[in-house]
């Protein structure tokens, strides 16, 4: 079966000022990758709008409200150092969260194997009341409610390789039998959270640190001792990642060695246990990575395994 694309013009517009790292380049990078000859047979679908019922799934009414009065009529407002919020900034989340409601139904009716959702704004650092740290609606987090809410599944993981650490995909699984979260991340790095015992209630939560300067051979190491084989354990019916491709060591916001074929080789580790588990079940969407030609070949990378397996 066919790997999908899932994305939407709206993501670009979601503006955030000179030199915000966060910007549309990086998306309009990505989708040039994916425009390649090898790229062609992707199953290539517009992202629809989530509804305020998923969104709030996850999210308070009362977030989604203030996000959108927010929203200016012009220009760039700010809703704290890092998150900012311009005309097409609702509109744009929307899509991103609804990019995986999407994906998972495809998935689940069988129309595609797996699925890459190509969005932005990023979700993972979004809390249930709080959006933060560039993250507007937890996307992933969305998606994930969604697979149980609308197609009755009851175990669901995320995987999360972005450099920074999901606080809001925790936040979701920490105190949910049924939910794993495993990440790995920079230690010490923004927003603080995601420590080596931070385990969550039924030991659903894998936290894999990696300390300044390490590289593949770390990440690689984590994965196999400790993040993948607890994801194993979980026997999941259905695997999501959050894909964030800023451990790569061209990247300006963190201080990992990771290259192509570190996310490469994760994306077919944890294909292989969604075919162990899930029929093969899998969504990625797109979390971080800040240098657009390193986030452009890493997507490539990324998304040729995801055809392969």
């Amino acid at each position: 079966m066919a790997t999908a694309l899932f994305t939407h013009w709206s993501c670009l517009e979601h503006e955030t000022g000179p030199g915000h790292p966060e910007c549309p380049a990086r998306l309009s990078a990505v989708l040039r990758a994916l425009d390649a000859e090898r790229f062609q047979y992707l199953d290539r679908r517009q992202a629809p709008r989530a509804t305020l019922d998923q969104i709030e799934r996850v999210h308070t009414p009362d977030l989604v409200a203030r996000l959108q009065a927010s929203i200016p009529i012009t220009g760039i407002v700010s809703l704290d150092g890092d998150t900012v919020l311009s005309p097409g900034s609702f509109e744009a989340a929307l899509h991103a969260a609804g990019a995986v409601c999407a994906a998972v139904d495809a998935v689940m009716a069988g129309e595609v194997r797996n699925a890459f959702c190509a969005v932005r704004p990023p979700g993972h650092h979004a809390e249930p009341g709080q959006s933060m740290g560039f993250c507007l609606f937890n996307n992933v987090g969305v998606g994930a409610e969604h697979a149980r809410f609308a197609h009755g599944l009851r175990r669901v993981a995320i995987v999360d390789f972005d450099v920074h650490h999901g606080n809001g995909s925790q936040t979701l699984a920490e105190h949910d039998p049924d939910l794993f979260y495993g990440s790995t991340h920079e230690w010490p790095l923004y927003p603080g959270t995601g420590a080596l015992g931070d385990t969550g209630d039924y030991g659903t939560v894998v936290n894999v640190l990696l300390r300044a300067g390490s590289t593949g051979a770390e990440f690689r190491e984590g994965m196999k001792t400790r993040l993948l084989p607890a994801l194993d354990a979980f026997a999941p019916e259905l695997i999501f990642i959050s894909a964030g491709f800023d451990a790569h060591r061209a990247d300006p916001l963190a201080d990992l060695g990771l290259v192509e074929d570190d996310f490469a080789w994760i994306t077919a580790e944890i294909a292989a246990l969604a075919a162990r588990h899930c029929q093969g079940r899998l969504v990625s969407t797109l979390e971080g990575g800040y240098d657009p030609m390193a986030l452009a070949s890493c997507v490539a990378a990324h998304v040729g395994t995801l055809m392969e397996v």
